[in-house]
């Protein structure tokens, strides 16, 4: 298919408006409407920072019971960090998991399969967090750190935070690069340029 598709807003139903836009507000994520009309319709609109992608919620906006958006994914290359981050701006958020079956990020409870930390070689996608809102509306934030080939074509960075962490995880991998090689590379920008670009597509990954 030639013409772009671009998922840009999830509607998410719930039960009063301005508890939900203050709670959206409480985790810093960016209002970017609140529209009223006469006839009772209203859509308030909030992004995650850093996302492409909007949530939406209001009143007479959908038929769905308020707390049924559940499994609703928020991308991070940092679990714990993002975690920190939202204790401190209120959210209930679980201990970082890992599943110890296919699908077990969607089970809560003792018999769920959520294993107690994050994935045991902290694999990309193996991690996991998650919240919900005041309706019940779940959030699972899974930590990403490289792509599966073909996932991604563009390899900007949307915030100082992710690109920050890119580099660290660069910085760590051209130090294992020197050690096998046995000298230092002059030529660092050419390799880490390389390695930013391969991490964020998915292509393969320099030695």
């Amino acid at each position: 298919m030639s013409t772009d598709l671009k998922l840009e807003a999830v509607v998410i139903p719930v039960a009063d408006v301005d508890r939900s836009k203050e709670f959206y507000g409480g985790l810093g994520w960016r209002l970017d409407a609140d529209f009223a009309f006469d006839n009772g319709f209203r859509v308030v609109q909030f992004t995650p920072p850093g996302s492409p992608a909007s949530v939406q919620f209001g009143s007479n906006i959908t038929s769905a019971e308020p707390g049924t958006a559940q499994g609703l994914y928020l991308v991070v290359t940092d679990v714990e960090a993002a975690r920190s981050e939202l204790l401190a701006q209120g959210a209930k958020v679980s201990e970082v998991f890992h599943p110890s079956a296919p699908g077990a990020q969607f089970r809560p409870g003792e018999d769920g399969g959520r294993v107690a930390g994050p994935a045991g070689d902290r694999s990309s996608y193996g991690s996991f967090a998650t919240f919900s809102d005041p309706d019940g509306n779940t959030w699972l934030l899974q930590e990403v750190t490289t792509r599966l080939p073909g996932r991604v074509s563009d390899a900007t960075y949307t915030s100082i935070e992710d690109l920050e962490a890119a580099l660290r995880r660069a910085a760590g991998a051209h130090g294992e690069h020197e050690a096998r090689t046995g000298q230092a590379d002059e030529n660092w920008p050419a390799w880490y340029a390389t390695y930013l670009h391969a991490e964020r597509t998915g292509a393969e990954l320099p030695l």
